[in-house]
């Protein structure tokens, strides 16, 4: 036997002999000991849905991403299920002539959403759809709730986002997802649904939704960004608070939400896992127009490599806890990992 330098020895007395890069000297090793990784189970994939017919409508501040019409919508519904991704999510364009102050057109059982979702659920029926509940695809002044003298009414919200819900289920939607950040309205929706029959309907509440510069590019997508009046910070989070997230999520899991979400994701990562550690239920990241946009610019620029970038952001959900994420780059993470 070869004798031990004496570096060799220095490291194994403070190792104890453990050399941990054993464990990283080549790719079938690394991939055997891996403790978190994407699969095409963990995504969902946000969609969104306009008017009219023809071809999508590229959103400009979200290269690759698109408006959808409805028959658009199915197609990319067949395309998700093709690909073994679980989850739909869809968002509407809403002409601003169809927005007024109360959001009226969220109400509309043949708004853009519900027929969306009914066209896909007749064609692609074995793909779960998630919608959102929300005012501000349908409010003029852009906020998720009713406003009222500058202030934003937090009952008189929850009573519209409640029959939202409703209609949202009656057409055929399997989740809903409330981002509004109202008070108490889970526990309504809940009830509401539950009060129309429409028990297996799920909830997975936006439990810890931060008031973020991350989402500007969203509202560019849906039409909300020259809307929106003022800002969002006296309903949605401070970006500071962590406790008052283990707080949201307690009250939303106590009045009836089935899975809970975090948003943003990557500037939160610490309040994911927090929340994973604190609840142990189904705990879910979106990673926001604006994370995804960062990260195609940057890759564009070839400052990065955007599809490692992808994978590495998509762990980091994992790694944290998140049981799946709502991504932009769902179909191209799940066309990677068929060819793996």
């Amino acid at each position: 036997m070869k004798n031990e330098s004496s570096l060799a020895r220095t490291i194994d007395q403070v190792t104890g002999g453990t050399r941990l890069r054993r464990l990283r000297q080549n790719d079938w090793v690394r991939r055997l000991v891996r403790e978190s990784d994407v699969s095409v189970n963990d995504l969902i994939w946000p969609i969104f849905v306009r008017e009219g017919d023809g071809a999508p409508e590229p959103v400009a501040s979200m290269p690759g991403v698109f408006r959808y019409s409805v028959k658009g919508c199915v197609e990319a519904a067949q395309r998700a299920a093709d690909l073994g991704i679980p989850v739909i999510a869809l968002f509407p364009f809403t002409n601003p002539e169809l927005r007024d102050e109360t959001g009226s057109q969220a109400l509309n059982a043949d708004n853009l959403v519900c027929r969306a979702t009914r066209a896909i659920k007749d064609a692609v029926p074995e793909i779960g759809i998630l919608c959102d509940v929300a005012l501000d695809p349908y409010t003029s002044h852009g906020h998720d709730g009713v406003v009222r003298e500058g202030r934003i009414l937090n009952d008189e919200s929850v009573e519209l986002l409640c029959r939202q819900a409703v209609v949202q289920a009656q057409a055929g939607c399997d989740i809903i997802g409330p981002s509004d950040m109202m008070d108490g309205r889970v526990s309504c929706i809940r009830a509401a649904l539950d009060g129309e029959g429409l028990r297996d309907t799920m909830i997975m509440s936006y439990a810890a939704k931060y008031a973020s510069a991350f989402y500007g590019p969203f509202r560019d997508a849906v039409g909300s960004t020259g809307a929106l009046k003022g800002d969002k910070r006296t309903y949605q989070m401070d970006m500071g608070n962590a406790a008052e997230a283990l707080r949201e999520a307690a009250q939303d899991i106590a009045e009836g939400a089935d899975m809970i979400m975090v948003k943003p994701g990557l500037p939160y990562l610490d309040i994911l896992a927090k929340l994973v550690e604190e609840f142990r239920m189904p705990t879910f990241a979106y990673q926001t127009s604006g994370e995804y946009s960062v990260i195609m610019a940057a890759a564009q620029n070839g400052w990065i490599d955007g599809d490692k970038a992808m994978f590495e952001t998509l762990r980091a959900f994992k790694r944290a806890g998140a049981s799946g994420v709502l991504s932009y780059f769902s179909p191209r993470v799940a066309e990677a990992l068929q060819q793996r």
